[in-house]
């Protein structure tokens, strides 16, 4: 009698040791084909954490719950998404997949009286673990947007390390990771935030870096710079450092990244700071007005007849493509956003700053299905990059980047820090460093010769 055995396959992660985190808001199952997103789509060799978003607040409770029981659960014949996700850690032991609770539309108040009180805040650490337990996840990921914000109390800030306090000590005993999704704005920060108390007991801190500015400013923002006028604190350079200031370890601290762009619609000429309305236009999958994915952003610009173009400001990493004046409407629609360089770029900041790892916002506006031109500029501000890295896929060329560009990130830094003894002293002062350093050969050259014939002369004296 035979027996048939079934070896299963492991996959590997990415190729470094630095912190890759993949949203995935589950919602975009429902958008329209081909922008539909399932969990059949994630590739999980090309992250090293998973968060599914999101779960909701039970405040009649004080429990975690399923905010869409069809897709995430199998009760009911349901679709149970929740556990196809983790179980993608049998084929892919590397990865860590979260479950995220909260959210911009679970809104702040309903939070707000849970952490107030330490009954309901005992009650929900309890359950929150017994919960993510059962489907098998690996933590729980902290989205309240925001502490202290939005109806929230200014006893948040407190109360919210309290809050992280109790699931650590609850989380130590099963192994849990706990992290949290922190807002990047310095107001958000100073007043939602013990920054220094939150880091001692979160495992990783995801910075949301993105969202600066958009069409609520009603004028042409970027989405994300990495750099800014000093005056401004809106920039990703700014949040990171104003962080690590605040005693953020930088082992812990992940930067995040966008995967979509702002838009804006304008009477004037697309470009940066001119007055735009208030609302922005719609992409043909995520149907958010303001908000374009850039799977959305990609299959546009690689149509050469669709009368786009783009602009590459160096200053902040960022991109900013407009469209033809509208005949009818006279307006121009502008998008804001992040190409392949500026991921590229914003990674290599991380790595210089020493952070674990960046996250992205989110995977399903990547363009997943591969279906957009590939840029060629994506590593033009890498030093030691001549050619770039060949892709034996085109889908999802943003996380391609981020990994691409973690390992040139750091062979780069390394090679910045071997260290070459300053003997300049010792040195003729006069001509190139290659003309020093040929001199300096040549006097150790002669000196080996004078020795040798010092030598020999003296044997032949003993031999006389």
């Amino acid at each position: 009698m035979r027996v048939a055995i079934i070896k299963l396959v492991a996959f590997a992660g990415p190729a470094h040791d630095k912190v890759v985190v993949c949203y995935i808001s589950t919602w975009a199952v429902y958008r329209p084909k081909p922008g539909a997103y399932s969990i059949e789509h994630f590739d999980p060799s090309l992250c090293t954490h998973a968060v599914y978003a999101f779960a909701g607040l039970d405040i009649t409770q004080s429990a975690i719950k399923s905010l869409d029981p069809w897709q995430d659960l199998k009760e009911e014949y349901g679709k149970g998404g929740y556990e196809r996700l983790t179980a993608l850690k049998n084929s892919h032991p590397h990865l860590k997949v979260s479950l995220a609770i909260g959210g911009w539309n679970e809104g702040s108040k309903n939070y707000s009286t849970m952490v107030a009180n330490p009954l309901q805040r005992g009650q929900f650490v309890k359950q929150v673990t017994s919960f993510v337990r059962k489907y098998n996840f690996d933590g729980l990921d902290l989205d309240w947007e925001y502490p202290t914000q939005r109806g929230g109390s200014p006893r948040d800030r407190e109360n919210f390390v309290a809050l992280t306090k109790e699931l650590r000590e609850e989380f130590d005993g099963y192994g849990l990771i706990l992290t949290s999704a922190i807002g990047a704005a310095k107001n958000v920060i100073d007043q939602a935030y013990d920054v220094r108390q939150i880091s001692r007991y979160l495992d990783f801190l995801h910075i949301m870096c993105y969202d600066y500015h958009g069409s609520w400013d009603h004028k042409v923002g970027y989405n994300a710079p990495l750099m800014a006028a000093a005056v401004d604190p809106l920039s990703v350079q700014f949040s990171i450092d104003y962080l690590l200031k605040q005693g953020a370890p930088p082992s812990k601290l992940v930067l995040g990244l966008p995967f979509y762009g702002r838009t804006f619609k304008t009477a004037l000429q697309g470009v940066l700071d001119d007055a735009s309305d208030g609302a922005g236009f719609q992409g043909p999958y995520t149907r958010e007005d303001g908000f374009l994915g850039y799977n959305e952003i990609c299959i546009t610009l690689s149509n050469k007849t669709s009368g786009w173009t783009k602009q590459w400001d160096g200053q902040t990493s960022q991109m900013l493509a407009r469209a033809e004046r509208n005949v009818f409407t006279q307006d121009v629609n502008v998008v804001t956003f992040d190409s392949s360089r500026s991921i590229a770029n914003k990674v290599k900041f991380a790595m210089r700053k020493r952070l674990a790892g960046v996250m992205v916002w989110s995977v399903d506006t990547d363009d997943f299905l591969g279906e957009c031109e590939i840029d060629e500029d994506t590593f033009a501000d890498f030093r030691l990059v001549k050619t770039a890295p060949r892709r034996l896929n085109h889908n999802y060329p943003l996380l391609r980047t981020i990994n691409e560009a973690t390992t040139l990130a750091l062979e780069e830094i390394a090679a910045d820090e071997i260290v070459v003894p300053d003997d300049s002293e010792n040195e003729i002062p006069h001509g190139s460093i290659a003309d020093r350093k040929n001199a300096a050969a040549s006097v150790i050259s002669l000196s080996l010769t004078s020795s040798l014939l010092f030598t020999l002369l003296l044997g032949l004296a003993y031999s006389l």
